[in-house]
């Protein structure tokens, strides 16, 4: 699957708005494969999309799944963190939000329709799926990858019977993709790759501060082969990113990204802003409870145009994202 396509670019699945049915549709025709995301989505939701960007291109395209969150709530860390964000709550007009979610993000709905829909890919994130779910999506002739941030997770990955692996390097914008929350310190894509190349044999899409054509061809060189890219289609004019995101990005003031659990609970890469730098060192490492907690936050930041009260996604190389039309960013990336 991977191995065929016309240009080595995955375009990143990106939950949160970024992508949609016309950034994926558009990165596939252009030759590579575009994703959508069904994070933070119903699995009705994800079916419009799938039916949207099938509507829109006849080329494979990709469906990310979250896995569900097994990690344990430690739930005075969540309420105490809860209660330090009443102040800013107080500043944007809203009050934090209720920890109390779904924590499975509608996965048991969601496979039962991917099965039903098959499309051509479906990803993993936050975990592996049981063999039982592999073989039920390879059964309907839908290719699927698992993405790790560690050699052990990919043997895990191996054994489920994965078509595929994304290995995503800490340099990533958005969440790392760990199995579980309790990980040690993040891997740089280029020891990460060939640690993970040195225990399976299975394909590999190299993820993480990926941002030119000569970054792309350096992953190629390295084992993999195909390279996922986010941050470089943000800009696009097909993704759904916000308007208070979009400019950021090409801010001056926007010096720096680093890894923080203040907004989810999780680790994940954006550029620093307030609310990172005032809450990095109170948030528990609980998700998605500190997600749903911190969300009327973000939503009510977003809607202000209040670039340092949400959370602004963005990998090492967010310097290097383009405005220009997902397809012809496809075509600078191949090497």
């Amino acid at each position: 699957m991977l191995e065929r396509l016309d240009r080595p670019i995955v375009q990143a699945p990106m939950a949160g708005g970024g992508s949609t049915p016309a950034l994926a549709a558009a990165v596939s025709g252009a030759g590579g494969l575009g994703f959508l995301a069904a994070g933070y989505k119903s699995a009705e939701a994800m079916r419009e999309e799938i039916a949207a960007t099938r509507a829109l291109t006849s080329r494979p395209f990709g469906m990310n799944v979250f896995m569900p969150s097994s990690d344990p709530v430690d739930e005075a860390a969540v309420a105490a963190y809860r209660e330090r964000l009443v102040p800013e709550g107080e500043r944007l007009g809203v009050a934090p939000g209720t920890p109390g979610g779904d924590r499975t993000d509608g996965y048991a709905a969601k496979i039962e329709s991917l099965v039903a829909e098959a499309p051509a890919v479906v990803s993993f994130t936050f975990g592996c799926p049981e063999a039982e779910v592999v073989r039920a999506l390879r059964d309907r002739g839908t290719y699927v990858i698992v993405t790790v941030t560690t050699p052990d997770e990919a043997l895990i990955a191996v054994e489920s019977g994965a078509d595929a692996l994304c290995v995503q390097g800490a340099e990533a914008g958005g969440h790392q993709g760990s199995f579980t929350n309790a990980v040690g310190p993040p891997i740089e894509l280029r020891p990460l790759l060939a640690a993970v190349h040195s225990v399976t044999g299975l394909p590999l899409i190299a993820a993480g501060g990926l941002g030119t054509r000569e970054h792309v061809a350096e992953a190629l060189a390295l084992g993999a082969v195909a390279a996922q890219l986010g941050t470089a289609f943000l800009r696009s004019p097909e993704s759904g990113t916000s308007a208070v995101h979009r400019a950021a990005l090409t801010d001056r003031r926007s010096t720096r990204t680093a890894l923080t659990r203040a907004f989810s609970g999780r680790p994940a890469r954006g550029l620093v802003n307030g609310f990172m730098t005032r809450y990095e060192e109170f948030a528990p490492a609980v998700y998605p409870e500190v997600h749903y907690v911190t969300s009327p936050l973000r939503k009510a930041a977003a809607a202000q145009g209040d670039p340092e009260g949400v959370n602004l996604w963005a990998g090492t190389s967010y310097r290097l994202a383009s405005d220009a039309p997902a397809a012809e960013i496809v075509a600078a990336l191949t090497p």
